[in-house]
């Protein structure tokens, strides 16, 4: 019997998992991909927006010579988080259920990379699978084609083609200009009608400069109707249009995976998407089941970010620790 199982080892679940080693818990992680699985898919070249500081966990500093730290020196430094610590993670191993029992514990199923299933028991379930693994798809023709993705790695790949930016914030901006530094032909296409005020303020005059001098062709009051191989269909003015075409980036944005949350019977607010949780013990209605990082703001993933996510340990380890005073695992 395991007392605190955590699924998801990003940095909040790994946060959680350091705060409940503190109180003399030592949690299982379990975590379908490799841990810090979402920063890993960021794109290779990406710089983070906030100072190291704020992204330290486990009370391990984060230094670096400089004032933004890039994507590989989060993946080495969580690395050294999770060595230093010690955590039990199982990585590339799947929750596939969990299941609440008469007696309030909990069964956790699961797939591991070779395909063997497992089965765990804990008394505490906490819920840290963010939010990265779920793009908002579409839903067009040809959306499924090789040549579309919702994931930006570099743009090295794509130098001479044409290349389909989908979407109006940070993410579309960033790729687009690295795609164009790359030698493609990018064209930008947003259904609003004019720029997203959620674009980074020190990015938008550049990105503006080079859509004015005709580097990259921006579309606004676009959506892109259908998908095919050498060719996009867009719907622009109530005119469609052919576009020639090599590559489509769908930036369309990220939605949390709440299977687990349906399954276990915790609400979930129909308008925010938000599951209830008491924000003092980031337990959901369903005792025993708590949340942590970005899963616990619902549909608006801007509100919870490492920077503040990462707390969420702290408080649901102080409530696990009190009610698991005196319990032996067993």
């Amino acid at each position: 019997m395991e007392q605190v199982i955590i699924i998801g080892a990003g940095p909040c679940g790994m946060s959680a998992a350091a705060e409940l080693q503190n109180k003399g818990i030592n949690p299982l992680i379990i975590e379908k991909g490799c841990i810090v699985n979402s920063i890993y898919g960021y794109p290779t070249f990406m710089n983070f927006f906030s100072t190291p500081e704020l992204l330290e966990i486990g009370g391990i500093p984060f230094v670096i010579s400089h004032e933004k730290p890039t994507r590989q020196e989060a993946l080495t430094y969580y690395r050294e988080v999770a060595a230093r610590r010690e955590f039990r993670i199982h990585t590339y191993e799947k929750v596939d259920a969990v299941d609440k029992q008469e007696d309030g514990t909990f069964t956790v199923r699961t797939t591991k990379r070779n395909g063997e299933h497992a089965e765990y028991r804990t008394r505490f379930v906490v819920i840290a699978t963010g939010y990265y693994d779920n793009p908002n798809y579409m839903n067009i023709p040809g959306e499924d084609l090789p040549k579309v993705s919702h994931y930006f790695k570099e743009a090295h790949p794509y130098q001479g083609m044409k290349v389909a930016v989908i979407g109006g914030k940070n993410s579309s901006v960033d790729a687009a200009m690295d795609l164009y530094r790359a030698g493609a032909d990018v064209t930008w296409i947003y259904r609003g009608s004019e720029y997203s005020p959620s674009i980074k303020a020190w990015v938008r005059p550049v990105f503006e400069s080079m859509v004015n001098k005709g580097w990259i062709k921006a579309m606004f009051g676009t959506e892109v109707k259908s998908i095919h191989e050498d060719h996009i269909i867009v719907e622009q003015d109530g005119q469609e249009m052919k576009l020639e075409n090599d590559a489509v980036f769908a930036m369309t944005g990220y939605r949390p995976d709440r299977t687990f949350f349906h399954a276990l019977g915790v609400t979930v607010r129909e308008e925010t998407g938000e599951p209830e949780h008491n924000p003092e013990t980031m337990e959901t209605n369903v005792p025993g089941v708590f949340v942590a990082g970005v899963i616990a703001a619902g549909n608006d993933a801007n509100v919870i970010f490492i920077e503040n996510g990462r707390f969420h340990g702290g408080i649901l380890a102080e409530e696990i620790a009190r009610r698991t005073a005196g319990l032996t695992v067993k």
